[in-house]
């Protein structure tokens, strides 16, 4: 489904956010709360050349052939480098030869892939790990942006999948930021709406057709109901796009309370859980385990970048610091 947005509703729904009330802080999220992150998306960058340390290090730059040249830096000549680059000026300062360097800036197209199902509305400290993926959203859209790149989204819940097709405007961002704060306002505990695990594989097909190549696609989600056809899409994806796994976690089940109770449920049928049992502890934590196993393992298994980003914590510093340090300490990844 694509989300009609003229002019006129794009100019209206801009007045709209400076009258809009603030969303409950950490349940739920508004078109006002993703526009508010654009002066926070900065310091890191998606690009293919990447700081040393950055889990992006080492990725080959874009086939797609760019719009210009970006300089980059300033070296000694080399044999072998054409002449048409010397910098004159500075080699007559230097007393040595200099020449600047350039790299090919890339049209890249950013498809964002948004999880607002009823597995995400869960949270135990910040926020809910829905409005931690709107918020992952958000700064992805407005770096990209920056980035004179091109936005477009997918986002989807139990029960459909909205279609914001790649443009190089804020028009665009605002249109993600209309289908994302839609889907996770409809969000309930009390939610009729059974729940879909089987929608992860659907948006990622619906993905595969809509980024033929090329393209920079996150997915940004808990990745509840991933399976074998899972990673069969995922390195589909990955085989002519850059494919980025954002793992959106609660702490929650990394570290389980000794004592106590907690109802859960699915949407249909719930149940009491004891903390106090022993049994129950050991099995949470080794599903925790395989769960945590099987997702880390694609970047290894198919080349897929996973970032795990906790509800628990701010993610503009955590996107800052796996995009631009060293990686994450290996830990298990819970609910």
């Amino acid at each position: 489904m694509r989300l009609p947005f003229s002019a006129i509703a794009r100019s209206a729904a801009i007045r709209r956010l400076e009258r809009q009330a603030p969303a409950q802080a950490g349940v739920y999220t508004s078109m006002a709360d993703f526009v508010a992150l654009e002066a926070t998306a900065r310091n890191f960058s998606f690009q293919p050349r990447q700081p040393v340390h950055s889990l992006l290090s080492g990725r080959y730059a874009s086939r797609v052939r760019g719009r210009g040249l970006a300089f980059e830096e300033l070296r000694q000549y080399l044999p072998g480098d054409d002449i048409r680059t010397m910098d004159w000026r500075v080699t007559a300062r230097a007393g040595k030869p200099y020449v600047r360097v350039y790299t090919e800036e890339k049209d890249r197209p950013c498809l964002l892939v948004v999880d607002q199902r009823i597995n995400m509305f869960f949270g135990s400290v910040r926020a809910m790990k829905s409005v931690t993926a709107a918020e992952v959203a958000a700064l992805c859209a407005w770096r990209m942006l920056g980035e004179s790149n091109r936005i477009g989204g997918l986002v989807f819940n139990d029960a459909r999948i909205d279609e914001v097709r790649p443009h190089r405007s804020r028009a665009a961002v605002l249109r993600l930021a209309e289908a994302v704060a839609a889907q996770n306002g409809e969000l309930r505990a009390d939610a009729t709406q059974a729940s879909a695990p089987g929608q992860l594989d659907a948006v990622l097909d619906a993905a595969a057709k809509l980024a033929k190549r090329d393209h920079l696609i996150v997915v940004i989600s808990d990745f509840n109901g991933h399976g074998p056809r899972t990673q069969e899409l995922l390195l589909r994806l990955r085989q002519a796009n850059e494919v980025l796994a954002m793992l959106v976690y609660d702490p929650f089940l990394l570290k389980l309370p000794k004592s106590g109770d907690i109802v859960v449920s699915d949407g249909e049928l719930q149940v009491q859980i004891g903390f106090a049992h022993g049994a129950i502890q050991r099995n949470l934590t080794d599903f925790v385990d395989a769960r945590a196993k099987t997702i880390l393992g694609w970047q290894r298994e198919i080349g897929v970048t996973v970032m795990p980003v906790s509800a628990a914590d701010e993610p503009a510093p955590q996107l800052r610091r796996l995009l631009g340090q060293p990686a994450w300490p290996q830990a298990r990844v819970g609910s």
